[in-house]
Protein backbone atom coordinates (compact mmCIF):
# COMPACT_ATOMS: atom_id res chain seq x y z
CA UNK A 1 0.00 0.00 0.00
CA UNK A 2 1.32 3.41 -0.97
CA UNK A 3 1.54 5.90 1.86
CA UNK A 4 -0.59 9.04 1.66
CA UNK A 5 1.39 12.07 0.55
CA UNK A 6 0.04 14.33 3.31
CA UNK A 7 -0.85 13.63 6.91
CA UNK A 8 -4.44 14.54 7.75
CA UNK A 9 -5.14 17.64 9.79
CA UNK A 10 -5.61 16.84 13.45
CA UNK A 11 -8.30 18.60 15.52
CA UNK A 12 -9.10 21.26 16.41
CA UNK A 13 -10.64 22.23 13.07
CA UNK A 14 -12.11 25.61 12.22
CA UNK A 15 -15.70 25.99 13.39
CA UNK A 16 -16.99 25.85 9.81
CA UNK A 17 -15.11 22.65 9.02
CA UNK A 18 -16.10 21.08 12.34
CA UNK A 19 -19.77 21.78 11.55
CA UNK A 20 -19.49 20.33 8.03
CA UNK A 21 -17.62 17.25 9.27
CA UNK A 22 -20.38 16.63 11.80
CA UNK A 23 -22.98 16.68 8.98
CA UNK A 24 -20.95 14.52 6.58
CA UNK A 25 -19.63 11.87 8.97
CA UNK A 26 -21.76 8.83 9.84
CA UNK A 27 -22.40 8.49 13.59
CA UNK A 28 -19.60 6.84 15.54
CA UNK A 29 -16.97 7.30 12.80
CA UNK A 30 -13.85 9.37 12.61
CA UNK A 31 -14.27 11.91 9.79
CA UNK A 32 -13.16 10.52 6.44
CA UNK A 33 -9.48 10.80 5.54
CA UNK A 34 -10.24 12.92 2.46
CA UNK A 35 -11.91 15.65 4.53
CA UNK A 36 -9.27 15.54 7.26
CA UNK A 37 -6.56 15.88 4.62
CA UNK A 38 -8.33 18.71 2.82
CA UNK A 39 -8.65 20.46 6.21
CA UNK A 40 -4.96 21.29 5.85
CA UNK A 41 -6.28 23.99 3.50
CA UNK A 42 -9.48 25.20 5.22
CA UNK A 43 -10.58 27.36 2.27
CA UNK A 44 -10.45 24.48 -0.21
CA UNK A 45 -11.90 22.03 2.30
CA UNK A 46 -14.92 24.21 3.03
CA UNK A 47 -15.66 24.76 -0.66
CA UNK A 48 -15.25 21.09 -1.59
CA UNK A 49 -17.50 19.97 1.25
CA UNK A 50 -20.07 22.66 0.37
CA UNK A 51 -20.22 21.64 -3.29
CA UNK A 52 -20.70 17.91 -2.91
CA UNK A 53 -24.04 17.59 -4.77
CA UNK A 54 -25.19 14.88 -2.35
CA UNK A 55 -28.29 16.83 -1.37
CA UNK A 56 -31.73 16.23 -2.86
CA UNK A 57 -31.43 17.47 -6.41
CA UNK A 58 -33.26 16.98 -9.67
CA UNK A 59 -31.95 13.46 -10.26
CA UNK A 60 -32.84 10.32 -8.30
CA UNK A 61 -30.27 9.19 -5.77
CA UNK A 62 -29.72 5.95 -7.69
CA UNK A 63 -28.83 7.83 -10.90
CA UNK A 64 -26.47 10.06 -8.94
CA UNK A 65 -24.71 7.06 -7.43
CA UNK A 66 -24.36 5.32 -10.81
CA UNK A 67 -22.67 8.43 -12.20
CA UNK A 68 -20.42 8.75 -9.14
CA UNK A 69 -19.42 5.08 -9.10
CA UNK A 70 -18.65 5.01 -12.81
CA UNK A 71 -16.75 8.31 -12.70
CA UNK A 72 -14.60 7.20 -9.78
CA UNK A 73 -13.98 3.82 -11.38
CA UNK A 74 -12.96 5.35 -14.72
CA UNK A 75 -10.56 7.63 -12.83
CA UNK A 76 -9.14 4.71 -10.82
CA UNK A 77 -10.27 6.39 -7.59
CA UNK A 78 -10.78 3.34 -5.40
CA UNK A 79 -10.91 5.48 -2.25
CA UNK A 80 -14.05 7.39 -3.29
CA UNK A 81 -15.64 4.50 -5.17
CA UNK A 82 -15.34 2.41 -2.00
CA UNK A 83 -17.07 5.02 0.15
CA UNK A 84 -20.01 5.25 -2.23
CA UNK A 85 -20.21 1.49 -2.77
CA UNK A 86 -20.27 0.98 1.01
CA UNK A 87 -22.56 3.77 2.15
CA UNK A 88 -24.97 4.21 -0.77
CA UNK A 89 -25.16 1.09 -2.99
CA UNK A 90 -27.61 -0.81 -0.78
CA UNK A 91 -29.71 2.31 -0.19
CA UNK A 92 -30.23 2.79 -3.93
CA UNK A 93 -30.54 -0.89 -4.82
CA UNK A 94 -27.30 -1.38 -6.76
CA UNK A 95 -26.47 -5.07 -6.99
CA UNK A 96 -23.02 -6.60 -6.61
CA UNK A 97 -23.06 -7.22 -10.36
CA UNK A 98 -23.86 -3.58 -11.07
CA UNK A 99 -21.12 -2.38 -8.74
CA UNK A 100 -18.67 -4.72 -10.47
CA UNK A 101 -19.85 -3.47 -13.88
CA UNK A 102 -19.30 0.11 -12.76
CA UNK A 103 -15.61 -0.79 -12.49
CA UNK A 104 -14.98 -3.48 -15.11
CA UNK A 105 -18.04 -3.59 -17.33
CA UNK A 106 -19.87 -1.22 -19.55
CA UNK A 107 -23.32 -0.01 -20.36
CA UNK A 108 -24.13 -3.28 -22.14
CA UNK A 109 -22.80 -5.64 -19.45
CA UNK A 110 -25.38 -8.46 -19.40
CA UNK A 111 -24.67 -9.41 -15.77
CA UNK A 112 -25.58 -5.90 -14.62
CA UNK A 113 -28.92 -5.75 -16.42
CA UNK A 114 -28.95 -1.97 -16.63
CA UNK A 115 -32.28 -0.44 -17.73
CA UNK A 116 -31.96 1.85 -20.77
CA UNK A 117 -32.10 5.09 -18.72
CA UNK A 118 -29.16 3.84 -16.63
CA UNK A 119 -27.19 2.50 -19.60
CA UNK A 120 -27.10 6.00 -21.04
CA UNK A 121 -25.75 7.30 -17.71
CA UNK A 122 -22.77 4.97 -18.02
CA UNK A 123 -22.29 6.08 -21.61
CA UNK A 124 -22.49 9.71 -20.45
CA UNK A 125 -19.73 9.19 -17.92
CA UNK A 126 -17.58 7.29 -20.40
CA UNK A 127 -17.88 9.96 -23.11
CA UNK A 128 -17.23 12.78 -20.68
CA UNK A 129 -14.20 10.93 -19.35
CA UNK A 130 -12.82 10.04 -22.79
CA UNK A 131 -13.66 13.19 -24.75
CA UNK A 132 -14.66 15.91 -22.25
CA UNK A 133 -17.83 16.18 -24.32
CA UNK A 134 -21.04 14.43 -25.37
CA UNK A 135 -21.73 13.28 -28.92
CA UNK A 136 -24.94 14.31 -30.67
CA UNK A 137 -26.13 10.70 -30.80
CA UNK A 138 -25.68 10.21 -27.06
CA UNK A 139 -27.26 13.59 -26.33
CA UNK A 140 -30.37 12.47 -28.24
CA UNK A 141 -30.49 9.27 -26.20
CA UNK A 142 -30.04 11.17 -22.94
CA UNK A 143 -32.87 13.58 -23.73
CA UNK A 144 -35.25 10.64 -24.13
CA UNK A 145 -34.76 9.77 -20.44
CA UNK A 146 -33.58 12.90 -18.64
CA UNK A 147 -34.84 16.50 -18.52
CA UNK A 148 -32.64 19.52 -19.27
CA UNK A 149 -32.38 20.27 -15.54
CA UNK A 150 -31.35 16.68 -14.84
CA UNK A 151 -28.77 16.64 -17.65
CA UNK A 152 -27.06 19.71 -16.23
CA UNK A 153 -26.92 18.08 -12.80
CA UNK A 154 -25.66 14.74 -14.18
CA UNK A 155 -22.81 16.49 -16.01
CA UNK A 156 -21.99 18.53 -12.89
CA UNK A 157 -21.90 15.38 -10.72
CA UNK A 158 -19.52 13.66 -13.14
CA UNK A 159 -17.29 16.74 -13.19
CA UNK A 160 -17.30 17.12 -9.41
CA UNK A 161 -16.28 13.50 -8.93
CA UNK A 162 -13.48 13.89 -11.46
CA UNK A 163 -12.14 16.57 -9.12
CA UNK A 164 -12.61 14.32 -6.08
CA UNK A 165 -10.86 11.50 -7.95
CA UNK A 166 -7.96 13.81 -8.81
CA UNK A 167 -7.63 14.72 -5.13
CA UNK A 168 -7.81 11.17 -3.77
CA UNK A 169 -5.43 9.81 -6.43
CA UNK A 170 -2.90 12.66 -6.34
CA UNK A 171 -2.84 12.68 -2.53
CA UNK A 172 -2.57 8.85 -2.66
CA UNK A 173 -5.26 8.35 -0.05
CA UNK A 174 -5.50 4.71 0.99
CA UNK A 175 -9.01 3.26 1.20
CA UNK A 176 -10.75 3.61 4.55
CA UNK A 177 -10.39 0.40 6.57
CA UNK A 178 -14.00 -0.74 6.46
CA UNK A 179 -15.13 0.16 2.96
CA UNK A 180 -15.48 -1.77 -0.29
CA UNK A 181 -12.51 -2.17 -2.61
CA UNK A 182 -12.60 -2.48 -6.38
CA UNK A 183 -13.89 -5.96 -7.19
CA UNK A 184 -11.65 -8.34 -9.12
CA UNK A 185 -12.15 -8.26 -12.88
CA UNK A 186 -13.74 -11.71 -12.79
CA UNK A 187 -16.65 -10.26 -10.78
CA UNK A 188 -17.90 -8.48 -13.87
CA UNK A 189 -18.33 -11.88 -15.49
CA UNK A 190 -20.36 -13.06 -12.47
CA UNK A 191 -17.74 -15.37 -10.93
CA UNK A 192 -17.34 -13.53 -7.62
CA UNK A 193 -19.33 -11.04 -5.61
CA UNK A 194 -18.37 -7.64 -4.24
CA UNK A 195 -17.79 -7.60 -0.51
CA UNK A 196 -19.22 -4.43 1.04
Amino acid sequence: MTRARLNPQEPPYTDAIEARLARLTPPGRTPFLLFRTLARNPRVCERVMAGGLLDKGSIPMRAREIVIDRTCARCGAEYEWGLHATFFADRVGLTAEQLAASVHGGADDPAAGWPEAERVLLQLVDELHDTAGISDDLWQELTRHWSEEQLIELIAVAGFYHMISFLTNALRLPPEDDVARFPPASTAAGHERVQT
